[in-house]
């Protein structure tokens, strides 16, 4: 026999739930074949069979709560194993076929499906290759249900109860740690966007030819932050006891927003990289995101944060500090507004910004400084070649 037992889930991290159990007893699998999906409080992880064989039992089911090194299960080593004949199974009222194979459906999202007697091509897929993503299939689930009208009102009074996943649990308590714990105040500005999508749009066809991606704006910003963080270092810094401590590098974090919820990897030694660098390390997390392969070494550590909440439509927020860093940029959408340019009234690109900082070692002189900062530089790009 061999076990079947929960791997290491990486740093700080010592428990996670099962999310769904693919192979069941009796079926037969290969070696390195997927097993068990786990959720993390910060990633989604796959145990795999470390043999070929028969699955001769399983102690946990899905919801349970388990630990790094916990047997629960065993493989009958052999090669040619002949699983077991599955249980019939009570068939759908529908005469269409609940999941279509064609879709190349995740664990998670079949049993998302078969739950809720879904038809699998009703819902549109936005992942790779048109697939279908758990975001996808929950989406579907939210929308209003059209039905024939009924003489009890109360047959439409649904309530829907989905559990909570680890990720989600854990980005709850962080943000509300934040907000209990530090003295959080944020300062506004806008910034005049026309320079920087004059620059974009004048050397995008240079840039992608060279270099194989869009010139987008995130780069910019992550720069220009990074400027402002070596002129202002308590926005780098954080509280540890009764310490202040003073990071001499820049690690970025990006917030991205996925189906499981809200992550943030970090391009470590931000300060050390070039614009294409800096768009290079954004678009390999964003499809990392999409594709759910973003994991646990990719958002460890993190020495400041930005998030784009503009990508969504926001106009203005007030973005919480990731802890225990002590400040994060909020950028927003991008939209005309006039403004007075040389006493003349004009219409230009405008985006609100929006710094929120820990008042605690962030002085709002510095706060207002650093956004003013950032502020100059992405509507003089010329400063960041220069350096000025």
């Amino acid at each position: 026999m061999a076990e079947i037992k929960v791997p290491p889930l990486g740093e700080s991290i010592s428990e996670a739930t099962i999310a769904s159990i693919v192979k069941k007893v009796g079926s037969s699998v290969k070696t390195d074949e997927l097993l068990i999906e786990l959720e993390t409080d910060k990633v989604t992880l796959e145990i795999n069979a470390p043999c070929s064989g028969t699955v001769e039992s399983i102690s946990v089911k899905e919801g349970d709560t388990v630990t790094v090194g916990q047997v629960i299960g065993q493989i009958k080593e052999g090669a040619s194993a002949v699983s077991q004949a599955p249980k019939q199974e009570e068939k759908p009222q529908s005469s269409q076929p609940l999941v279509s194979q064609t879709h190349g459906l995740a664990p998670s999202v079949s049993r998302i499906i078969h739950e809720n007697n879904i038809n699998s091509n009703e819902i549109p897929g936005t992942g790779k290759d048109g697939r279908i993503t758990k975001g996808d299939a929950i989406a579907h689930l939210e929308q209003p249900k059209t039905s024939q009208p009924s003489s009890s009102t109360n047959s439409d009074r649904k309530d829907e109860v989905v559990r909570m996943t680890k990720l989600r649990q854990t980005v709850a308590k962080r943000l509300k740690d934040s907000q209990n714990t530090a003295a959080i105040l944020t300062t506004f500005n806008e910034i005049d966007m026309s320079s920087i999508m004059d620059l974009r749009k004048q050397y995008q066809d240079d840039f992608q030819k060279r270099y194989g991606i869009k010139l987008g704006f995130m780069s910019f910003f992550i720069k220009a932050c990074v400027v402002a963080l070596k002129e202002i270092p308590a926005v780098n810094a954080e509280i540890k006891d009764n310490n202040i401590v003073y990071h001499n590098y820049c690690d970025v974090g990006v917030a991205v927003g996925t189906e499981n919820g809200l992550v943030v990897p970090v391009i470590k030694d931000a300060d050390k990289m070039s614009i294409f660098e800096l768009e290079k390390a954004v678009y390999d997390y964003g499809i990392k995101a999409r594709d759910g392969a973003i994991t646990l070494e990719d958002m460890k550590g993190g020495t400041f944060t930005i998030s784009n909440g503009g990508v969504y439509g926001s106009l203005l927020s007030t973005p919480i500090i990731n802890p225990p860093q002590s400040g994060i940029l909020g950028m927003h959408s991008i939209q005309k507004r006039p403004v007075v340019v040389n006493d003349q009234i004009v219409i230009r690109p405008m985006m609100y910004t929006a710094l929120s900082y820990d008042h605690r070692i962030i002085d709002g002189k510095e706060a207002v400084t650093f956004l003013i900062r950032v502020k100059q530089m992405i509507e003089s790009p010329a400063r960041l070649v220069l350096g000025i």
